[in-house]
């Protein structure tokens, strides 16, 4: 086999003459602030020359981007070199590559472009993630397919350049959209939206700009508050269920509109060796995750999507992003049926399996609960607060304070909600340990919280440690605290309040021999 040619044999290419037509766009667009201050400017001063000075900069700017640009993707190292008065060269190992994303917004997608970023599961500031923007689209896949060829590829060629493999021994790889369908979106989907606050956190920062910008004060100055304000309890409680109303309104629709501009038409595509995601309407983007370095999956089911049936997927990954999302909001069977793929994919090839899977699947096992202890703990952390602040309450009616009776009730009407989330966050409790067959690994399986509660499933490979903590109060329950260390995903998952005396049996069942002699 001929040998790979070095790193300073290949040659270096540039991003798509294109770009010239987006990146002056996307840069005017980011310096609009400054070029309304300049307009004021050149309108106050008389001297119109000032408003187009700030423009011509910026776009001048934009346009070097193109003659400052170089890439080059060689046998073990992809590079990038990039400034103007600064130069910076970013090289990265091809065989720390941990996923390719592909983004493409209105447009580069009218113009044919695509933008491409490379992942190695580090925290890196935005001048040293590796991105390509922008790239011909047409010649994405096959470039994204060569950087991912280290998990069974081949080389390939892209623009006439050579893209060697990391490593020459392995198969072809298949194409990048290939595979089987494990998951596609559904537009009836997007009734679950309004059930998460990604809509207060869409809504939050525009009005928190305008309240900046005085919008807040005109408000409470008009003539319409004014008038709530003076027409008695009625009208308040009224005015008030009508602004709950509104704001209630604009949060949903808000949370449906970036519901279907994120996820619209998502396809979740597993090929054996890797995880294909593409979803979007205005902006696309394509995500390609390894699967030699998954390790299980987390079912999110904050309170309200529990309570319609719906829940959330992330994958545990490592060297990927701790919350990296594979299905939205979405019904529980759709979640369930995807997990059931990732976690036990034996269960769903089209060929006979020689030992097939036995037990229940991770994503379906029943968990053990926790016992008494456990319970009175959600129940002390959940009354003792409502306890202290009345009796703080009762001290300054006896030391004399003047305050409305009504405060008094506020703790006695607290108390059946805070039962009721101790006895939620008592059930959400729980964990499993699946021993591990011919066809699959051992799994842990935990789960905990209410308001926002997470089934983590994680494969006993991917624990690398364990933690057995107890506060004071758990040492004088006789409880503790366990936690599985993962290079993978969220890093650490708890196990709370565990009886002492099964904790160490239960690390020994999910990790045989870890603990050593004791």
């Amino acid at each position: 086999m001929e040998a790979l040619a070095p790193e300073t044999d290949q040659p270096w290419s540039r991003l798509d003459k294109r770009m010239l037509l987006v990146h002056p766009v996307t840069e005017v667009v980011k310096f609009i602030p400054v070029l309304i201050g300049s307009v004021i400017l050149g309108t106050s001063s008389g001297n119109h020359v000032w408003s187009f000075i700030p423009l011509a900069l910026i776009v001048g700017f934009a346009l070097t981007r193109w003659f400052t640009t170089t890439y080059r993707v060689g046998p073990t190292h992809v590079e990038l070199r990039t400034g103007l008065l600064q130069r910076k060269k970013l090289a990265v190992p091809r065989s720390r590559i941990r996923s390719v994303d592909i983004e493409a917004d209105l447009l580069h997608r009218i113009l044919g472009l695509a933008v491409l970023a490379i992942g190695t599961g580090q925290q890196a500031d935005k001048g040293d993630k590796f991105k390509l923007d922008a790239l011909d689209a047409r010649l994405v896949p096959e470039l994204r397919t060569a950087l991912l060829a280290h998990t069974g590829g081949a080389p390939h060629s892209v623009a006439g350049q050579s893209l060697p493999s990391a490593d020459p021994t392995v198969a072809e790889p298949s194409d990048g959209q290939s595979g089987r369908e494990i998951a596609h979106w559904n537009p009836s989907w997007v009734r679950y939206a309004p059930l998460s606050l990604t809509g207060f956190a869409f809504i939050a920062p525009i009005v928190g700009v305008a309240f900046q910008y005085g919008v807040g004060q005109v408000l409470f100055r008009s003539d319409a508050v004014h008038r709530v304000q003076t027409g008695g309890a009625a009208l308040i409680a009224i005015g008030t269920v009508v602004l709950i109303a509104v704001i209630v309104l604009v949060v949903s629709l808000a949370a449906c509109a970036r519901y279907l501009t994120t996820y619209f038409g998502l396809r979740v595509l597993d090929d054996g060796r890797t995880l294909h995601l593409r979803h979007g309407l205005f902006t696309t983007r394509q995500i390609t995750l390894d699967l030699a370095r998954f390790r299980g999956a987390t079912v999110n089911e904050p309170l309200l999507l529990r309570l319609a049936g719906a829940a959330e997927l992330e994958a545990i990954m490592v060297g990927a992003s701790p919350r990296q999302k594979i299905l939205p909001q979405a019904p529980r069977t759709a979640v369930e049926h995807t997990l059931s793929h990732l976690l036990a994919p034996n269960e769903f090839q089209d060929k006979v399996i020689a030992a097939p899977t036995e037990g229940p699947t991770p994503g379906s096992a029943p968990l053990i609960a926790h016992g008494p202890i456990a319970r009175r703990r959600r129940y002390i952390r959940t009354l003792a607060p409502i306890a202290v602040a009345a009796l703080v309450m009762a001290a300054f009616s006896v030391a004399g304070a003047d305050f409305s009776p009504w405060w008094l009730a506020l703790p006695a009407l607290l108390v059946p909600v805070a039962i009721a989330l101790a006895e939620d966050r008592y059930r959400g409790l729980g964990h499993a340990v699946l021993p591990g067959t011919a066809t699959r690994p051992t799994w842990l399986i935990t789960r905990s919280g209410s308001l926002g509660r997470d089934r983590d499933c994680l494969e006993a490979p991917g624990v690398i440690g364990w933690t057995v903590r107890q506060s004071f109060f758990q040492r004088r329950a006789g409880v503790a605290t366990v936690v599985a260390a993962s290079a993978a995903g969220k890093k650490r998952y708890h196990v709370l309040d565990i009886p002492l005396d099964e904790a160490f049996a239960f690390i020994d069942a999910v990790t045989p021999g870890q603990l050593g002699t004791r």
